[in-house]
């Protein structure tokens, strides 16, 4: 189809938007690509990320603003760039994060703030919720502190912990008094004693912020106002594949939509974009009906509100609240339960652009608003070429999945949402993995009307979400309670219909059926008491409702988050200039917070540049028959695929000892998500199409996923470890009590929200190829990449400027795909590029290692521990990997901090085939701690004392040896921290509050747990252990450093810096760091095992000593000259001012047969007390409070290692709680992306998070006193798991169950209520295993 093909009536137009001020007139608009291509390929604008392109991440939110000519008002909104399409904006006006403040001119207050309060680490994500806080501002000035943390719904961080972003744009807030300065009563510091001599307290200072003057933001463009051409006007975008119309009228529109009876009608694009981007679909007329003022307007009738069915969301949800403020309470349930639901309706970015025609009209199963309408009753107004009718939303409206009574040529006009009468009742109900931004498990909309003035049903209507191909009805639950009172007795009729209403087969989609079944009655359970307890208040009802209940009818709410971050202030004599132990800001914050922060895909293209789409394997074990690229090479713009036999060095390869991978299949798959071969284009857009098109023959073999399999068919690999110390059988002898027990721990995603990126240059001579990617480990992508080039590794340079995260996930596994990339660019001779999605990137790069524990424990009626027998397995997936030492590293950390003196722990590799499962912070530590302190707490449960009785009376003293026989020389700083974060936490006054209020309520419980932890610092494989440093000085004084280690976020070229500043006795302002490359300092470590600050610090420091002593005799001769003069001196007479440094961590290394030697090099410990609620009638639950105590010696930098906790702590916290991988039986990830898998959001953080450094406690064994911080606080989270689990024994014991029982991590919603057993988990029991084929798996 040509821009002007004579065929259709109307003619393709010039798209026409105003982007940072600036006009955009683009003669060719594209109708398949999104604003975020756009700003990024064809205007530059990096600044704005890809994260996710589905709408989940928030990376690439900006602000678009539009004038609406009737009301004469500038509207502004925040949108998902990634999902809007560059066509939508025709007539508007977007806002860039580059559009709003540099550090070139003048930086945003937004943006100042942020950075200064230390909430920028990465930065990848900073760019989009500088724009989410941003749009707020524009639109309200001085916002409430709900506001702006309801701003932040779309957005994720997976860095900061979000408590130092939500802290630094608290100061916009009209509750924002003083920041803590001199006043008890202040907004952060309530009812906190923070007063401790040599501390402090302040690591942001408030009163430095630039003021927010809201008169001096951009005009908007005068040409989109003075002119309603834009929006007037049907305007058509169009290529060869789509045609994208935006008609003006609604005759238009239905003439087109009787022309394209099957044509796609679109508003915000967030459900289709997605179909389109992740699920293949392909529709070629897009009709986008958001300038049709019939379908925009909003009446308020005598009976409800007549919304457009284009009104968006967020309008609706504006709409709504104007009402309930206006109208008497009883008039306001309907209105009430959608507010409240929109509430945990998606992000901000999507509720703008989002409208409820569409949220009717895609006829999702888990809508959460067509279950309201449902049981509301809503009339829906449909209109077509043959006239309009009206439709009520009931039983029937949905015919089938994803389909509707609306005839293909039909409109959705308007829908009326009702009021409710004196006598009726209306509330909505909604559990899903994570409360905020997250689709439902199961919900429900429910109404009940009385006769008048008595507890007699007249009328009753129950909507189900998540419980069947569409939203139900349970139609036989409705008639079977008219006429009956509104008692107690309800209740176990009400089970019983449900069963028959809601029936679900074992192996239905979605899985977890005796969950969602017993949500069903949960649901009805919670409206039963609400509205008896509206009926006690008319005095009608014949039963009150319990005091112990009442607490289950309140919601969540978050109240304003109240922190402390203390540390130890720097000695009163340092210098100004010695940088060391002072909070500075990450060097990068403020290039990060304007977008200025380059990453690997904001490189500008390179001349020639090719772009690689990976063909990956559909099968989890199969042999490839055939490969047929015909098809795709066919597609325009293709220029090769790429295979194993275009490998010209070797295609085998291995991170480890074992050569056990390929970097192209050649002839045997052995996961979902192996690579077999490539697509190499002119652009993204047409190798992933192409990609699409590859067709692969396989014969299917059978595979092993989960751990039990694997233990079945005895497939792991060796060897296989095992530590023993002391005489098992006899501590087994000597115990009062030898319990038994198993255990599993999921895996979890890295979710780094950078991507793997990499782009490979070919030199042109001698095989020389540059590789700039988002690595980890650049020494291993130079060496990998070498191999399968058949060059030496001294033809292969490795550069990283930053990553967007890592977390260990970019250790090896991208390593891979730089081969891959760098095989591609070798055989076209070209400059080749590839940035994975995020769902390419979540199938294929392995994740944390799903574990499993089998233990025996003997210990004393005291609850002294005698004796240990474990064994754990780990889910390796298709390779070892690290995987090895993972285990080896957990099978250290099996003790924790506690003193065993007869043990014995074995380490089982399971292969299986899932892609290979790899590095995490952690590194198999979090896992071995998390069974160790799993059987501590079942021994006090067993024995009937206090948990952190029996975890005193275990721990570890001074000069102890652990069970690998390495001394526990702590200076007794475990001790203090266990002392001081039971004093600080005011943990035995809670842990009564909490008894007490588990007294008083049934369904809504508390619990606590303080926990403590202790972790090696090293890289188990010895020869890792060492770092390379290159440092000049050039004549200006000024000083460029290289070292082996990369900057993902954690601060580590920040703190090297403060390291040669201290080092050099020179301002940090003189030193600068540029990239980590392979040709500046070879052979390096991966930055990995929280080791990189001790190594790298080491050889940095020593190069500069190296320096300093070469400038002595000129600062001698000169004692009063300058840093300049004496290297100005030094050149004049010939020295050298280079040097390399190079450092090995001393008297190190362990012997796994004589269980001898030292794998660590010291320890860091810290203990964590957490307390939370659960909800246990649907698993629900919040932190209430969490307090941190950790021994990091002397900190380098206080602010980014509390940034380094808080950080660590929230990923322990999604590890422990919501992050749930599922697998289908047959290998294939099902939680792929920010909308099936959930890591912890804004709303997560706890009320109230204390994060303590110990003071006066130096560590002689690293870099200037100092300690690692990027792991160990990690696992200090499972305190909330144990709180959890405290919990739910309150629960279990009022339903007289009592003792021991097993809850496996993470404690999911799904597991806090099932383990919560009552009357109501009884009616729904499972089926016996081995009838049914499961819909996931958890591996």
């Amino acid at each position: 189809m040509s821009r002007n093909d004579n065929s259709d009536p109307l003619t393709c137009e010039d798209l026409i938007f105003f982007v940072n001020g600036k006009k955009v007139v683009e003669k060719n608009a594209d109708p398949e690509m999104t604003l975020l291509t756009y700003l990024r390929t064809k205007l530059r604008l990096t600044g704005t990320k890809l994260g996710c392109a589905e709408g989940g991440c928030g990376a690439c939110t900006v602000m678009v603003s539009k004038y609406n000519h009737g009301e004469q008002k500038i509207s502004h909104y925040s949108v998902n760039a990634c999902l809007s399409p560059v066509c939508s904006m025709h007539g508007m006006a977007v806002t860039t994060v580059e559009g709003i403040g540099s550090t070139k001119t003048k930086l945003h207050p937004v943006q100042e703030r942020i950075a200064k309060s230390h909430g920028s680490q990465c930065g990848f994500c900073t760019p989009g919720i500088v724009m989410s806080m941003y749009t707020l501002l524009r639109n309200n000035p001085q916002p409430s502190y709900d506001d702006m943390l309801s701003a932040f719904e779309g957005n994720l961080c997976r860095c900061t912990g979000y408590r130092p972003i939500i802290e630094g744009y608290q100061t916009f807030t009209k509750e924002y008094c003083c920041g803590g300065a001199g006043n008890d009563k202040c907004c952060r510091n309530a009812n906190l004693n923070v007063e401790e001599e040599g501390m402090s307290t302040e690591l942001v200072k408030p009163s430095e912020f630039v003021p927010y003057d809201p008169s001096q933001e951009p005009i908007f463009p005068p040409e989109l106002m003075n002119s309603d051409v834009y929006c007037s006007k049907t305007v058509q975008f169009c290529n060869d594949r789509v045609k994208w119309i935006r008609p003006s009228t609604l005759q238009e529109l239905m003439n087109l939509k009787s022309q394209y009876p099957h044509a796609k009608m679109v508003i915000g694009n967030t459900e289709i974009g997605v179909e389109v981007k992740f699920k293949n679909q392909f529709y070629p007329v897009i009709l986008v009906p958001t300038h049709i003022s019939e379908l925009q307007k909003i009446t308020v009738t005598s009976d409800g509100v007549v919304f457009g069915a284009s009104v968006t969301l967020s309008t609706f949800e504006h709409v709504l609240k104007t009402q309930i403020a206006e109208l008497p309470e009883y008039k306001c349930g309907v209105f009430s339960a959608i507010v409240e639901m929109l509430r945990w309706f998606a992000g901000h970015q999507i509720r703008n652009v989002a409208a409820i025609g569409g949220n009717i009209m895609t006829a999702s199963p888990i809508s959460d608003l067509n279950p309201l309408f449902m049981a509301a009753g809503c009339k829906l107004t449909v209109i077509s070429t043959n006239g309009t009718r009206q439709v009520t939303m009931g039983d029937g409206f949905f015919t089938g999945y994803r389909k509707t009574i609306l005839e293909p040529e039909e409109v959705l006009l308007s829908i009326h949402i009702p009021h409710t009468r004196e006598d009726e009742y209306f509330y909505g109900y909604k559990q899903s993995p994570r409360r905020e931004d997250d689709i439902a498990i199961v919900n429900a909309g429910m109404r009940v009307v009385f006769e008048s003035g008595t507890n007699m049903v007249k009328d009753l209507a129950m909507s189900y979400g998540g419980m069947a191909p569409t939203t139900v009805m349970a139609k036989k639950t409705m008639t079977g309670l008219i006429g009956r009172k509104w008692n107690d007795g309800l209740i176990n009729s009400v089970c019983d219909y449900l069963a028959e209403d809601l029936p679900l087969s074992p192996s239905a989609p979605g899985g977890m059926i005796e969950y969602r079944k017993t949500l069903t009655a949960s649901f009805f359970f919670k409206f039963y008491l609400s509205v008896l307890d509206k009926l006690n208040g008319k005095e009608v009802a014949e039963t009150s409702v319990p005091y112990s209940f009442k607490s289950s009818l309140s919601g969540i709410h978050k109240d304003t988050i109240q922190s402390t971050q203390m540390y130890q202030e720097v000695a009163p004599g340092q210098p100004v200039d010695d940088a060391v132990g002072r909070p500075m800001v990450h060097l990068s914050a403020y290039k990060q917070a304007t977008g200025e922060a380059r990453y690997c895909d904001d490189i500008p293209p390179i001349q020639g540049e090719l772009y690689l789409a990976m063909v990956t394997s559909t099968k989890a074990h199969a042999e490839i028959r055939s490969i047929d690229a015909s098809e795709a090479l066919a597609i325009e713009g293709v220029h090769t695929f790429v295979s194993h036999t275009d490998v010209q060095g070797s295609n085998k390869f291995g991170i480890g000892a074992s050569c056990d991978e390929e970097v192209y299949a050649s002839d045997k798959v052995y996961c979902v998500g192996q690579v077999i071969g490539a697509i190499v284009a002119d652009s993204q857009a047409i190798a992933q199409r192409a990609a699409k098109l590859v067709s692969i023959d396989y014969k299917e073999l059978e595979p092993i996923i989960t751990i039990e399999e694997a233990i079945t068919h005895e497939s792991f690999y060796k060897p296989i470890r095992s530590i023993e110390k002391g005489n098992i059988q006899a501590g087994f002898e000597m115990s009062d009590h030898v319990q038994e027990g198993e255990m599993k721990m999921g895996g979890q995603e890295h979710f780094y929200l950078e991507t793997f990126c990499c782009i490979a240059i070919p030199k042109g001579e001698d095989g020389e190829m540059e590789i700039i990617s988002s690595t980890q480990s650049p020494t291993k992508s130079q060496k990998i990449a070498a191999s399968a080039l058949g060059v030496s590794e001294s033809r292969v340079v490795s550069k990283v400027k930053r990553l967007g995260g890592g977390f260990g996930g970019k250790e090896t596994r991208c390593c891979v795909h730089s081969a891959v990339v760098a095989v591609a660019a070798q055989k076209v001779g070209q400059p080749v590029r590839c940035m994975l999605d995020r769902d390419e990137d979540m199938c294929t790069t392995g994740t944390r290692h799903p574990f499993m524990a089998r233990y025996k424990v003997g210990f004393t009626n005291s609850g002294q521990v005698k004796a240990l027998e474990l064994t754990l397995y780990s889910n390796a997936g298709l390779s070892t990997d690290l995987s090895h030492p993972v285990i080896d590293r957990a099978l250290f950390h099996s003790d924790n901090v506690y003193m065993i003196p007869n043990i014995k722990v074995t380490g089982y590799v399971c292969k299986t085939n899932i892609p290979s499962n790899t590095a995490f912070r952690g590194f198999g530590g979090p896992q071995g701690l998390l069974f160790a302190e799993n059987w501590i707490t079942n021994v006090a449960v067993k024995c009937g004392i206090s948990q952190e009785k029996v975890r005193e009376i275990n721990m570890y003293k001074e000069g102890e040896l652990t069970h690998f026989n390495q001394a526990v020389t702590l200076n007794n700083t475990l001790q203090r921290c266990w002392e001081d974060c039971l004093q600080k936490s005011d943990y035995q006054r809670r842990r009564r509050q909490v008894d007490i209020f588990n007294s008083e309520n049934r369904w809504k419980k508390r619990g606590i747990a303080i926990i403590p932890t202790k972790f090696g610092i090293s890289f188990t494989f010895t020869p890792l252990n060492q770092a390379g440093a290159l440092v000049h000085v050039y004549t200006d004084g000024s000083v460029l450093i290289a070292h082996g280690g990369t900057e993902m976020g954690q601060g580590l070229h920040t703190k090297m810096i403060q390291v040669a500043s201290r080092a050099l006795k020179v301002p940090t302002s003189k030193i600068f760091i540029s990239e980590t490359s392979t040709n500046t300092v070879p052979n390096t470590s991966p930055t990995a095992a929280s080791a990189s600050s001790d190594l790298n610090g080491e050889a940095i420091k020593k190069a500069c000593e190296t320096i300093l002593e070469r400038l002595e005799p000129y600062i001698y001769a000169n004692p009063k000259g300058s840093w300049e003069d004496w290297v100005g001196a030094a050149y004049m007479d010939r020295v050298s001012l280079s040097s390399t440094g190079f450092y090995k961590t001393p008297n190190i290394g362990y012997d796994w047969e004589t269980n001898s030697g030292q794998p660590f090099n010291y320890f860091t410990v810290g203990v964590g007390c957490s307390e939370v609620e659960i909800d246990c009638l649907t698993g629900d639950h919040h932190v209430i409070r969490t307090d941190i105590i950790m021994d990091l010696g002397q900190s380098l930098n206080p602010a980014i290692d509390i940034g380094q906790i808080e950080g660590a702590y929230m990923q322990g916290y999604g590890l422990f709680t919501i992050e749930d991988h599922r697998w289908s039986p047959t290998g294939v990830l099902l939680t792929r992306g920010p909308g099936m898998y959930k890591i912890p959001g804004f709303g997560d953080v706890p009320t109230q998070f204390n994060v303590s450094l110990l003071s006066n406690c130096p560590n002689e064994r690293a870099i200037y006193s100092s300690k690692a911080v990027g792991e160990p606080p990690l696992f200090l989270a499972s305190a909330v798991f144990f709180a959890i689990k405290d919990a739910i024994m309150s629960a279990r014991a009022d339903a007289g169950i009592t003792g021991v029982f097993r809850l496996d991590s993470p404690a999911t919603s799904e597991r806090i209520r099932m383990a919560c057993q009552d009357q109501f988990t009884e009616k729904f029991p499972a089926a016996k295993p081995g009838t049914f084929t499961p819909w996931f798996v958890r591996i």
